[in-house]
Order: C-alpha cells, then sequence, then structure tokens
C-alpha cells in the first residue's frame, strides 16, 4: 500500500495498492495536467532520492517561509507563524523528511495546520499526523480532501478565530471557501496578511491580483472581487504574503483595496481606451 503523490499538484492520495487512476484537483479548470499526463511518485521515493530540501527561512520576527527545493509540483511557499507560544503552519507544501521535523520541532513545533484553498493541501494528513495537530479546512472546500484525516475540522462561516489575535477569513473567489490568514501582531504590530493565491502579489510589488484560474488565466467576475476586497476592508495590516514568496512591504491593506479598483474597472471595460 502506498499513498500517491500527483506530480503535478503535490496532492497526497489516500493508501492504495494501485495508482489513482486520475487526480480530480488537477481535472479541472482551474489546474492542469503537465504534458507528460498524469504522474505519480510518493514521500518515500522522494526523500530516498535525495534530490529534495525544504528551505526554511526567517522572513520577520516570528515568521518563518517554508519551500521544497528544486521546485516540485506547483511550487508554493508554506509559512509558520508563532504567536503567543502558540505555532501555525499557513498551508501546505508536499515534502516532508527527518532533517524538516527536526527542525521545526526546533521552532518550538506545530499547534495546528490552516489552509487557503485545496490547491496547497498537498501532504497535509501526513504533516498532521506527524506533528499530533488540527487541519483547519472551511466546509466550501470539503469535496477537494483527497486524504480524509481524523485531524480535519471543518469550519463553516466567514470567519474563525484560531487565536487571539489568528484568525483565518473566508473569501472565496479562486476556490468558494478560499481563505486568508490575518495576523494581527505581525509586521512589529502592524498587522500581516497572508493570502496563498487568493489574493496574489504581482510582479508590480505594491499592487495585487485575484483569478479563477492562474494557470489557464480565467478571470473572477467584478462583482465577486468586490465582495472580497469588502470583506476585508475594516482589516488592518502593513504585509501581505503570497504563496510565491512576494511580499507587499507596506501599507498593504490599501494596496489591496486600490487593486481592487482597478481589477473591477478592468473586467467591465472602463480601464482602457477603446
Amino acid at each position: 500500500m502506498e499513498k500517491y503523490i500527483c506530480k503535478t499538484c503535490g496532492t497526497q492520495f489516500p493508501p492504495s495498492v494501485h495508482q489513482p487512476e486520475s487526480c480530480p484537483i488537477c481535472m479541472e479548470e482551474r489546474q492542469y495536467l503537465g504534458p507528460r499526463g498524469q504522474e505519480w511518485t510518493t514521500l518515500h521515493e522522494m526523500t530516498e532520492s535525495q534530490i529534495y530540501i525544504n528551505e526554511i527561512q526567517q522572513e520577520e520576527s516570528n515568521l518563518y517561509s517554508m519551500k521544497t527545493v528544486p521546485e516540485f509540483a506547483i511550487g508554493q511557499t508554506a509559512y509558520l507563524i508563532q504567536h503567543n507560544g502558540f505555532n501555525l503552519m499557513w498551508d501546505c507544501i508536499t515534502y516532508l523528511d527527518e532533517h524538516t521535523i527536526d527542525t521545526i520541532k526546533d521552532l518550538g513545533g506545530l499547534d495546528a495546520i490552516a489552509l487557503s484553498h485545496p490547491h496547497y493541501y498537498s501532504a497535509q494528513a501526513e504533516w498532521a499526523e506527524t506533528f499530533n495537530v488540527p487541519i483547519y479546512i472551511h466546509e466550501d472546500d470539503r469535496e477537494w480532501v483527497m486524504r480524509d484525516s481524523e485531524h480535519i475540522i471543518f469550519w463553516s462561516g466567514e470567519s474563525l478565530k484560531v487565536q487571539d489575535g489568528l484568525v483565518i477569513h473566508r473569501l472565496g473567489g479562486h476556490f468558494k471557501g478560499g481563505a486568508v490568514l490575518h495576523w494581527e501582531n505581525g509586521s512589529q504590530g502592524k498587522g500581516v496578511l497572508l493570502t496563498g493565491d487568493i489574493i496574489q502579489v504581482v510582479a508590480d510589488s505594491g499592487w495585487v491580483s485575484f483569478m479563477y484560474s492562474y494557470p489557464n488565466l480565467i478571470p473572477l467576475p467584478a462583482e465577486t472581487v468586490e465582495r472580497m476586497a469588502g470583506r476585508i476592508k475594516t482589516l488592518s495590516f502593513d504585509r501581505v504574503y503570497n504563496a510565491f514568496h512576494r511580499v507587499i512591504e507596506k501599507e498593504a491593506d490599501l494596496a489591496v483595496q486600490r487593486s481592487a479598483k482597478r481589477y473591477i474597472k478592468a473586467v467591465r471595460g472602463e480601464l482602457f481606451q477603446t
């Protein structure tokens, strides 16, 4: 019995004798299959190859990033937030080895895992079982959990307070249960928003954007983005960290609102001269 992993998105599946026929996450329009089609691996194969390591580095006080190199699957970054003695992992990566486990234990271990959306579920059950912690996923994205676990807690509503000063907000958009994490104490008390790619920091680092599918360039409706921006308008945060190591360093809350207005004008055809 092997717990097969989709090489395109990094999602781990339940133990089985045979490889799954396909990965449902990659078969729908927000993802894709690579030119070689459906391919599988396992954590055992990955660790035995001695190709991969997880780079864990400090981004600011009480915030660490975790990324697998060389890049695997989608290539996202996960984060470890240290908050008043509580360690929260935001989003997840597939690769997990003894060096990673030891490093995280040196940082105080994990107390919980929370996810922005299904593309980063990866090997979340493996991580949760290793550290014996709960996983917080919005119930609207329950169908995309490929490997069930007793550690998963499906939350509902528009927000979930994990701890005082650590609150998950459901924005929808990219996925119905798409969520962001507001860390009130981040950026020296000015606030941090960790967004996965529910809100995506773009190449011009003072701006963000919003998409239904990033690889396939499918936009969201103006009304959806207007609603998303409205749900976090009252939050104060100086920085945004996305899932690909892009950061808005200051006045990020203003940048998100400014970007939402520009996006809405663009999809309504009000930004361009024709």
